[in-house]
């Protein structure tokens, strides 16, 4: 078997909407494609055997064994690593469960796509799958713990923290859509200008200057103790002569800390001995110069939260540690204390695994014990100096034991710090009495505390403690979102785009849009190129300046990458043509308008699909959609239009001349074509069906109205600078340039329609084929020619895209000549001087008309033109 290639698709997909987050894997099964799984000996017997829980895979039998049954029947490669792919995952701590195999349409090729939680993994995983398939086949052995052991690595590597994790999971279920901005733990909650930040689980909105103060804890301490809080007596030192002069200030025990650690880290406890007290300083100094010396508070080690400035909730946090029984050591005690369910490797289960490591090392050399060593029965064997739950600590909930002493005195704290999101470590004998009672004291004020001892502990109950954060960052019920208006198509989207983005803006929206000619912030061009996919949409939805996003999506992004986003408002759909039919496993139109119909199925529930009624094919995509309905006709008396609002649905119409809105039964005139320059006194048609859908889209927001509609509609001028490569005219002296990206046939013959239309003595087209689309396409493309131009250039882009120049040339001869054998033709295979041969032998009075693959680069050549006829 051969991995043709790999996809990781991070949004609404060809293959799921519901499940943005999957992995498609292209596999020729090679000769495998002659082997389904029952002609295989012993094939099932090795498959269970290796994978035991696999038995739960219901498969299409929709019962338990339900895939082995598949197996025993005989079923194909890709089907089993599908499955393989998934049990890996879960094997591993990522239990997911989504996955289809289908067939490319080249026989032996098929498309395995299986669900992810985190990507690195579940390519991983699906490459893994494919080695264990070819393993299974030969009856070799194959070592399986490997794989899972590192796919465990990989999610702990890759995957968002357990805090951070909890606040993006709960903003999912209210609707807030995140946005992760680097592999570790940065990650925005929100679009635009409502976008949040959170970072483990410091917020956009906790003071700097409150986490300096937290990350110093000398100057906490001192803050706190000029507030009469409880804090241990100690003081600063940098070296062995202030360690003395603190010993013999405070005595033993003691406590000694680098002034700025955090998780614990440099901190030594229970300090009874000089050589101890030298080990520590030493330890500490590891982290900075500065180390704390302070009294050994005994007591219990309690955590509590506070959230917004209120309490939240509190754990009791104990260290590592085994009991003894008077038989077993201590590494027997670790090993049987790991075989705990509930503990796994880093943050996948409540608990975690604890590992032997120096601090566990330097635990046991102070009390003189070793791993062989066999503690006495019941005796506490601490083995770690912190109660961190990612060390092997555990935690019990003990929040409703909390006098509301403390809890007041909590509270002040982080209002006295100024964190938002605080973590208060106290050590006391207990929190049902005032720690200021109990001889307890404050020992740390934390930013960033983790969250996983409150929402896994280890007894007690759990503790939703991303909830208030969330409440903190979109109080009242604010979800975070900017309105999104996703366009897609084959022909128009640009164009579509384009003007409603200068609605929004005419209404005073502050407007980030896509096209394929770039991105742009509030009109300033940001990124240039094709910039019609995922990344380009994220760009716009992550830029905090931004009220309102106008996002073009095409076929390509969508199905490399999936959309960028889960849900918009409202969704246009302008057309479905042939156009890149035979890429990405597409061959034909039903299927093009599949990848479409991934836009409007992303449409919130309250929100509208935008569809063209005049294409079966986009009218068809309403069924199954869970959202609002508006069409649009350049037919005011299309049935289906008709019928639409006759139930009191929304319609955007061509009629009498006028682009209207028809609201059930009532008519609102926007305004006559004739006064919209884009439609360049309404002979350019496709430019009217393009207008209908913008408006109607635009009108659907109540802050935009008829009158910014009109106003945006009269003030859209075409021009190369604002709709480059979209009929743009440029006036020589002898002759005119009409430069369009009309680059399908579809979008040629709109292109030609509008060129009969125009007065000129001779119509010339220079015209181009692109090289990865099929034959027929190609060739039908100088059939359309044919049948438009008077005389015909034939020129080659820039990009043959996988054929040669002569094969493209070739075919739209063959097109051409199935039509009008007669008509004049010439070929300049180069693009630049192809133009510069119009411009040395021009034909007086005559139009050419230019389709450009690459917009800015014939734009470009053509203004240079226009300059060295202007100086000349």
């Amino acid at each position: 078997m051969k991995i043709v290639e790999i996809k990781v698709l991070r949004g609404p997909n060809y293959w799921s909407v519901r499940r943005p987050k999957l992995i498609q894997m292209k596999l020729d099964l090679q000769e495998m494609e002659q082997r389904p799984t029952n002609t295989i000996e012993g094939f099932r017997q090795r498959l269970e055997k290796m994978f035991p829980t696999m038995y739960e895979h219901r498969c299409s039998e929709g019962v338990p064994g339900g895939f082995f049954m598949r197996v025993d029947e005989g079923t194909w490669m890709g089907h089993v690593v599908e499955h393989i792919a998934l049990e890996l995952q879960t094997l591993a701590g990522m239990d997911t469960g989504f996955g289809r195999t289908r067939g490319t349409g080249v026989e032996g090729e098929y498309y395995v796509c299986i669900s992810y939680t985190e990507e690195d993994a579940g390519v991983y995983a699906a490459k893994a799958a494919v080695r264990i398939c070819e393993a299974l086949t030969e009856g070799v052995e194959y070592d399986l713990e490997e794989d899972i052991m590192n796919l465990r690595e990989i999610r702990e590597e890759t995957r968002l923290g357990p805090s951070t994790g909890s606040i993006v999971d709960e903003a999912a279920k209210r609707g807030i859509p995140y946005i992760r901005l680097n592999k570790r733990s940065l990650v925005q909650l929100g679009y635009g200008i409502h976008q949040k930040r959170v970072r483990a689980t410091i917020a956009s909105t906790t003071g700097n200057i409150a986490v300096d103060i937290a990350c110093d804890k000398e100057e906490t301490k001192s803050l706190l103790e000029a507030a009469e809080i409880p804090v241990p007596s100690g003081t600063v030192v940098r070296n062995e002569e202030g360690l003395k002069d603190a010993i013999e200030k405070y005595g033993y025990p003691l406590v000694i800390k680098p002034i700025d650690g955090n998780h614990g880290k440099g901190n030594t406890t229970n300090i009874t001995t000089w050589e101890q007290a030298l080990t520590a300083l030493e330890a500490a100094q590891h982290y900075g110069r500065s180390v704390i010396v302070e009294k050994f508070i005994t007591g219990f080690d309690f955590r509590i939260l506070v959230i917004n400035y209120k309490f939240v909730c509190a754990a009791l946090r104990t260290p590592a540690s085994v009991v003894g029984d008077g038989v077993n050591t201590i590494q027997y005690l670790i090993d049987e204390t790991n075989k705990d369910p509930r503990r796994g490797y880093g943050h996948e289960k409540v608990l975690t695994q604890i590992t032997i490591d120096q601090f566990t090392q330097k635990m046991l050399d102070e009390v003189n014990y070793t791993l062989e060593t066999v503690p006495a029965k019941g005796e506490l064997v601490l083995l770690k100096p912190t109660a961190n739950l990612s060390t092997g600590g555990t935690s019990t909930d003990v929040t409703d034991e909390v006098h509301p002493a403390n809890i007041f005195m909590c509270e002040r704290i982080a209002k006295i710090i100024g964190l938002d999101i605080c973590g208060i470590d106290i050590m006391a004998t207990d929190l049902h009495t005032p720690v200021s009672e109990n001889g307890g004291a404050i020992l740390e004020v934390n930013a960033a505390p983790g969250f996983r001892m409150h929402i896994d502990p280890s007894e007690g109950l759990a503790r939703n403690v991303a909830e208030p954060v969330v409440d903190m960052l979109f109080p009242k019920g604010s979800i975070g979102t900017i309105p999104i208006i996703a366009i897609t198509g084959t022909n128009g989207k640009t164009t579509t785009t384009r003007l409603t983005a200068h609605i929004a803006k005419s209404a005073g929206k502050k407007v980030g849009y896509t096209t394929s000619d770039g991105v742009y912030i509030q009109n300033q061009l940001m990124m240039k190129g094709d910039c019609t996919g995922p990344i380009s949409s994220q760009f716009v939805l992550k830029d905090p300046t931004v009220d309102f996003a106008v996002l073009e999506c095409a076929r390509g992004g969508i199905l490399k990458s999936g959309l960028a986003f889960q849900n918009c408002d409202v969704a246009i759909v302008t057309n479905v043509a042939a156009d890149h039919m035979g890429l990405g496993g597409i061959n034909t139109l039903e299927q093009m308008a599949k990848v479409k119909a991934v836009v409007p199925e992303t449409v919130s529930r309250h929100g509208y699909a935008v569809l063209n009624a005049d294409d079966n094919l986009v009218f068809g995509m309403q069924d199954g959609l869970k959202c609002n309905i508006a069409l649009f006709s350049m037919d005011e008396n299309n049935p289906r239009v008709t019928k639409h609002c006759a139930k009191g649905g929304l319609a955007a119409v061509f009629e009498n001349g006028y682009i209207s809105i028809l609201k059930g039964t009532w008519k609102i005139r926007v305004m006559h074509v004739k006064d919209i320059p884009l439609t360049y006194e309404g002979k350019a048609l496709h430019n009217i069906a393009n207008c209908l859908p913008a408006v109607l889209a635009s009108y659907l927001y109540r802050d935009i109205t008829i009158e910014d509609i009109r106003s945006a509609l009269s003030s859209f001028v075409p021009s190369s600078t604002l709709t480059p490569g979209r009929l743009n005219f440029f006036h020589f002296k002898n002759f005119d340039f009409l430069a369009d990206f009309a680059h399908n046939p579809h979008g040629l013959k709109l292109l030609g329609d509008f060129v009969s239309k125009l007065d000129y003595k001779k119509k010339i087209g220079v015209i181009s084929g692109t090289g990865d689309r099929r034959d027929e396409d190609i060739r039908e493309l100088g059939e359309i020619s044919a049948q438009y131009f008077d005389e015909i250039i034939i020129r080659c882009d820039k990009n043959l895209r996988g054929r040669t120049a002569d094969e493209i040339i070739n075919l739209l001869k063959e097109g051409i000549n199935n039509v009008n054998p007669d008509v004049p033709t010439m070929t300049i295979a180069n693009e630049n001087e192809a133009l510069e041969y119009i411009y040395a032998h021009p034909q007086q009075g005559a139009l050419y008309t230019i389709m450009c693959d690459v917009v800015a680069g014939a734009l470009e050549k053509i203004k240079e033109l226009k300059d060295r006829e202007s100086a000349s």
